[in-house]
C-alpha cells in the first residue's frame, strides 16, 4: 500500500512539474509578444493586410464584374477606407505606416531609428503578399470565369492589375516616375501637416479618417496614370504573388519593364514632400521667445496662446 501510495505522489509531482513548464513556457511566450519589436512587427503586418484586402478586393469586384460592381470611384473608396481601417488596427502600436515610402521618409527626418526600416519593409511586405493571396482565393472563381483561364497582364481580360500597378498605355517611364514621385510627395506632405500639433492637425482619434480621405484625395485626382501605387511595399508583395500565382515573369517585365518605378519614385516623392513640409512650414514655428502674450491677430498665435495656457508640452519645438 506504501508503494502505491509513493508511486501516486510521484505522479501527482510529475502533473505538478508540467503544469509549471506549461505555465513558464507561457509567460516566455506572453513575454515575447510584448516585446517592443514583436508587437510592432505584428501590428504593421496586420494593418497592412488590413487595408490590403479591402483595397485588392474592390479592385476584384469592379474587373471580375466587369464594372457591374462598382467602377473607378468604387477602387478609390475601397482603398481609402481600407487605409482608415488599418489605421485603426494597429496605428497606436506600431503608427499604422503600411507603406515602405513613409517608414523611409520618417527615418530620413528623424521620425524613427534606422533600425527599425527593415523590420517595418518586411511586415509591410508579409501583409501585402498575404491580402493578396486573400484575396485571390475569395476570387479564384470569378478571376478564371472572367478570364476564362488564361492569366494576362495586359488586354481586356487582364487581371494581373487587381493586385499590382502598372502603367496607362500612353504613359512613358519619364512620366511615369514623375506621377509616382508626386504622388507620394503630396501624401507625405499632408500626412506630416496632418501630425503636426503646432499647426491645424487632424482630431484627436480622427486621424484614421483624415488618412483614408488624403489617399481617397489622391485616388481621384492622380490615379489614372499608373493606378497610384504610392507604395513601394503595396505594389512590390502582390506583384511577386502574381508571379508564382500563374501571371509568370511578365508581370515583372510589362510596361517596359515597369516594377521598378513604384520601388523608387514614391522613396524620392516621399522625402521631397516631407522636406517641403518641413522648409515651408515646420521650421518657421515659432518659439517660445517669439511669442507675444498680446493678441496680434493672426490666427497661428491664438493656437499658440491657447497651448500655452492648455498644454505647453505640445508646442515646444521638436
Amino acid at each position: 500500500m506504501r508503494e502505491i501510495g509513493g508511486k501516486k505522489e510521484q505522479i501527482n509531482m510529475l502533473e505538478e512539474g508540467k503544469v509549471e513548464e506549461l505555465i513558464k513556457a507561457r509567460r516566455r511566450t506572453t513575454c515575447w509578444i510584448r516585446k517592443k519589436h514583436v508587437r510592432v512587427a505584428l501590428a504593421e503586418t496586420l494593418s497592412t493586410f488590413v487595408m490590403m484586402v479591402f483595397g485588392l478586393g474592390s479592385v476584384a469586384q469592379v474587373v471580375t464584374g466587369g464594372g457591374v460592381f462598382g467602377d473607378y470611384l468604387s477602387i478609390n473608396l475601397g482603398f481609402g477606407l481600407g487605409v482608415a481601417m488599418g489605421v485603426h488596427a494597429g496605428g497606436k502600436v506600431s503608427g499604422a505606416h503600411m507603406n515602405a515610402a513613409v517608414t523611409f521618409t520618417m527615418c530620413v527626418v528623424g521620425r524613427l531609428s534606422w533600425k527599425m526600416l527593415p523590420l517595418y519593409v518586411v511586415a509591410q511586405l508579409l501583409g501585402s503578399f498575404i491580402a493578396a493571396g486573400t484575396v485571390f482565393t475569395l476570387y479564384y472563381d470569378a478571376i478564371y470565369h472572367f478570364c476564362e483561364g488564361n492569366l494576362t497582364v495586359f488586354g481586356p481580360k487582364a487581371t494581373a492589375g487587381i493586385f499590382a500597378t502598372y502603367p496607362a498605355p500612353y504613359l512613358s517611364i519619364q512620366a511615369g516616375f514623375l506621377d509616382q514621385v508626386l504622388g507620394t510627395a503630396m501624401l507625405l506632405l499632408c500626412l506630416m501637416a496632418l501630425a503636426d500639433k503646432r499647426n491645424q492637425p487632424a482630431p484627436t482619434g480622427g486621424e484614421p479618417v483624415a488618412v483614408g480621405a488624403l489617399v481617397l484625395l489622391i485616388g481621384v485626382s492622380m490615379g489614372s496614370n499608373s493606378g497610384y501605387a504610392i507604395n513601394p511595399t503595396r505594389d512590390l508583395g502582390p506583384r511577386v504573388f502574381t508571379a508564382i500565382a500563374g501571371w509568370g515573369l511578365e508581370v515583372f517585365r510589362a510596361g517596359r519593364c515597369w516594377w521598378w518605378v513604384p520601388l523608387v519614385a514614391p522613396l524620392v516623392g516621399g522625402v521631397t514632400g516631407a522636406w517641403i513640409y518641413k522648409a515651408s512650414v515646420e521650421l518657421f514655428h515659432p518659439t517660445h521667445e517669439d511669442r507675444k502674450p498680446e493678441h496680434n491677430g493672426l490666427s497661428e498665435s491664438i493656437v499658440l496662446d491657447q497651448c500655452k495656457n492648455d498644454n505647453t508640452d505640445e508646442c515646444v519645438n521638436c
